[in-house]
């Protein structure tokens, strides 16, 4: 097998927070967490709300800040997809402008390249060039969530971790940016770290999933193996309700 784009090992994360008559109080998220993830793969990262795989995630990237355990991106920074594109646009700045903006930071680029970086972009993702002028409160949800996804890409990275991207959107719009991430996928030799709920979406797409579980991975395989011949009780409970 190839090297891997990325490699968790021994992750542990702490919350820290007030409590009662002002005590702080320490609640651990991920607990003693490992995972890889390699070239053109798409690793599902399931669980239920709080079971810690947007803190996962958000340690990845660098938002989050871990206590112990190591992170290692083999490729250029990973970017992310959030899972609602309104909160995390720039509301005053129009799509233009936010896509562009890590091009401006960099310095890497003249005007002229990072306008036309931005029109290719928001073709691939099936945006006209006159969403440029637009700002994110005059899109629609699915619109919103190709910006997002213009964004995670500017740089041009090789990982992508897809935090819930599908869940704020109607069924027919879900389906049209399933579509759209897979085509980028190949298009752009990208892979993803998918986080869903979804167990069908992990089905149709994913190549191996984890199963995270009050911050502990509990079980890891090929999705097929899995789904089939779950062996942790937690696992199994997914994937019969």
């Amino acid at each position: 097998m190839n090297e891997p784009v990325l490699e968790v090992r021994n992750l542990a994360m702490w919350y820290t927070s007030s409590g009662v008559l002002g005590k702080r109080r320490k609640k651990q998220v991920l607990h003693d967490v490992s995972l890889s993830l390699y070239p053109g793969e798409i690793l599902g990262l399931v669980g239920e709300s709080g079971s810690g795989k947007t803190s996962l995630a958000k340690a990845i990237v660098g938002i989050y800040p871990y206590q112990s355990g190591e992170i290692h991106h083999y490729t250029q920074s990973p970017q992310m997809i959030f899972q609602d594109p309104f909160s995390s646009l720039n509301p005053s700045k129009t799509i233009g402008w936010i896509i562009e903006e890590p091009l401006r930071i960099s310095g890497q680029y003249s005007k002229k390249e990072r306008k036309q970086l931005v029109a290719d972009m928001l073709s691939k993702v099936g945006l006209p060039p006159a969403y440029e002028k637009r700002r994110p409160r005059e899109l629609s949800g699915g619109q919103r969530q190709r910006v997002g996804i213009a964004l995670s890409l500017i740089q041009q990275p090789q990982l992508i971790l897809a935090d819930e991207p599908l869940s704020a959107l109607d069924v027919t719009i879900q389906a049209q940016i399933l579509r759209l991430l897979l085509e980028l996928k190949e298009e752009l030799c990208l892979s993803y770290l998918f986080i869903t709920h979804d167990l069908s979406i992990v089905y149709q797409i994913c190549d191996r999933v984890a199963v995270l579980h009050e911050g502990i991975i509990v079980e890891t395989g090929p999705v097929e193996e899995v789904f089939s011949h779950p062996v942790h009780a937690y696992t199994k409970m997914l994937l019969e309700v």
